[in-house]
């Protein structure tokens, strides 16, 4: 992926007035992956261990799967379409871990607010960039 490329392409993409800037939108990811780790890290420890079971795990190991992939999808094939299919899946993956994962540790639940609030955001952005762009 060409570093200054990129940058160039999604700059000169159609976005709404509302879209972050570009240091904000890394700025809540680098709070926002720490919880993803701790939390995510959770989940899977404890499905190994036999104390929440793997139909809660599976919605989380598609989350991660699909969150990063969206890198790669939108930045180095530049493909806007695969990458709101991509984002939706994501989107869609978070209540159902929150749901599922209620029942066995509801911190866990929890700690997933934030990061629904702000893939709801990026999932409303990237679908009118994809709607204006294609």
């Amino acid at each position: 992926m060409d570093s200054s490329g990129w940058r160039e392409w999604y700059e000169a993409l159609a976005k709404p007035a509302w879209t972050p800037e570009p240091s904000t939108i890394g700025l809540v990811w680098q709070i926002l992956y720490p919880i993803i780790l701790i939390t995510f890290g959770y989940v899977f420890v404890q499905t190994i261990r036999g104390r929440i079971p793997w139909k809660v795990a599976v919605p989380f190991a598609v989350n991660l799967v699909a969150n990063l992939l969206f890198t790669p999808i939108q930045f180095g094939l530049r493909n806007l379409p695969l990458a709101a299919i991509d984002i939706l899946v994501v989107w869609i993956t978070i209540p159902v871990m929150v749901w599922l994962v209620w029942r066995y540790s509801r911190w866990i639940a929890i700690a997933q607010i934030p990061y629904l609030i702000w893939v709801s955001i990026a999932t409303g952005l990237q679908v009118s960039i994809t709607a204006w762009n294609v």
